[in-house]
């Protein structure tokens, strides 16, 4: 059991997080701070958190494992804040959905402290944002990927291991590079086809009568759409490369299917849409094809 959790960013992730540290007993105290104190006040009240913190640094402040749950774009300043009160026996996580950029940003901001941080993403999330949808479940039974450093220490990456385990965790480790790379296909590409095809939809002169006709397969294709867009604004930015060489494969397979209608070559395009659905009918989350 972890003596304190010091959190940093008291919304949808960060309070999950400390409600399921609390709920497998693997914390004494929650420490919390947000940017908004009326955010922190509402977590202490629902629970979340024990201690409201007036700072971040004064959140980690006793603390033996501390979460960051910020924008991916605030990672450098919130580490920056803390850096006086790391050491070596401190545990810092993060659970920003881009990793690559989030390393560089903590060997800047920790410099020496850098190997206590383990870069993590757990696999989870809601469309709706802030701590009053926080839940104990939120990561249970989902994937963790743990992005780790030749400097980061082996006994800190031990620790975040064995606690997204003791969650009910499924944990992966590879490299920032690869991560960024799988989830721009997977992730952040999915979110930008959604964001796009609303606004596609809406900026047409019937576009309010067309979504008044959308049925449950338009609902669950355009969930995401809904996400928080100063959240996805930071992850899109930050993963822009992978992401914008991901968009041009997907056009590249729009363009392909377009161009089978335009023909009305009915084989190929069913070929095409066979393979898709195939592929979709036998995948299964965290498996990988054989």
């Amino acid at each position: 059991m972890f003596e304190q959790l010091g959190l940093i960013g008291c919304g949808l992730m960060g309070g999950s997080f400390a409600l399921a540290m609390k709920k497998a007993g693997l914390v004494k105290r929650v420490v919390g701070y947000s940017k908004s104190p009326s955010t922190t006040d509402r977590a202490r009240q629902l629970g979340v958190i024990d201690v409201e913190a007036p700072s971040a640094l004064l959140a980690v402040a006793g603390a033996d494992v501390v979460l960051v749950a910020v924008p991916v774009a605030a990672t450098e300043a919130t580490l920056k804040a803390i850096k006086h009160l790391v050491t070596p026996q401190m545990l810092i996580m993060d659970v920003g959905s881009t990793k690559a950029d989030v390393v560089q940003a903590a060997q800047r901001a920790l410099r020496d402290q850098v190997g206590s941080f383990v870069p993590a993403h757990p696999i989870t999330g809601r469309e709706v944002s802030g701590v009053e949808h926080a839940e104990a479940d939120l990561y249970s039974g989902r994937q963790v990927i743990l992005t780790p450093t030749e400097r980061t220490l082996t006994v800190q990456l031990q620790n975040a291991e064995k606690i997204w385990s003791a969650l009910g965790c499924r944990v992966t480790s590879m490299s920032p590079e690869s991560h960024d790379a799988a989830f721009a296909a997977v992730s952040h590409l999915p979110h930008v086809l959604a964001f796009a095809m609303m606004n596609s939809i809406t900026g047409q002169s019937h576009g309010d009568d067309f979504l008044s006709l959308a049925g449950p397969g338009f609902r669950d294709f355009t969930r995401i759409a809904a996400s928080d867009p100063k959240v996805w604004r930071d992850i899109l930015l930050s993963n822009r490369a992978e992401l914008i060489a991901q968009s041009q494969l997907f056009q590249q397979a729009l363009r392909n299917i377009e161009q089978a209608m335009e023909k009305g070559n009915a084989q190929a395009l069913e070929d095409m849409l066979t393979l898709a659905s195939e592929t979709r009918a036998h995948w299964r989350m965290g498996a990988k094809r054989k």
